[in-house]
């Protein structure tokens, strides 16, 4: 049986050299955060983090690891929806149907590890992902969000919430 440390655990699996890391995550490790979008890394809803580098799971064939890297999925970024970027995803409504948001996530909290206070540019550049319902101005703003410390009122929106409240 193979091996990998996928979110801090060392798990077997078995699975033809050439499948991608995705579907083992998903069939074989019943970890199903981690989504299909196109199967080209193309979407980046697949994206995990392979040693803390965000990596599109859905073209990585499985027998190009070695069982030593530390593969982070959505569901071991944290235990209880604490990181700061799911924090700030949660306070500023990012998703709507939220299908791409577990890659999206995972893409961001790179991005901030590398870069703590990344500029438009830094942001554009790194966060290629694919939202199908457009949620990007809400996303960039999650993300000037986390890298001020939480406050909501640096990213300037409007956003009126089911319960009334605004942010």
């Amino acid at each position: 049986m193979a091996k990998l440390n996928v979110n801090g655990r060392v798990r077997e699996f078995e699975a033809e050299p050439d499948t991608p890391l995705l579907w083992v995550l998903r069939e074989q490790l019943q970890l199903t955060g981690t989504k299909y979008g196109c199967g080209i890394a193309q979407c980046g809803a697949c994206t995990v983090h392979i040693d803390g580098v965000p990596v599109r799971s859905c073209v990585r064939p499985v027998s190009t690891l070695s069982g030593k890297e530390k593969i982070v999925t959505i569901e071991g970024l944290s235990k209880n929806g604490s990181h700061p970027v799911q924090k700030a995803w949660a306070r500023l409504d990012v998703p709507q149907c939220g299908f791409c948001q577990s890659g999206m996530i995972m893409a961001v909290a790179a991005l901030l590890k590398a870069k703590p206070n990344p500029s438009d540019d830094d942001v554009s550049s790194a966060i290629t992902n694919i939202c199908r319902c457009g949620t990007y101005n809400r996303v960039k703003a999650a993300i000037k969000v986390v890298a001020q410390g939480g406050n909501t009122k640096s990213a300037h929106l409007a956003i009126q919430h089911v319960d009334g409240s605004t942010t």
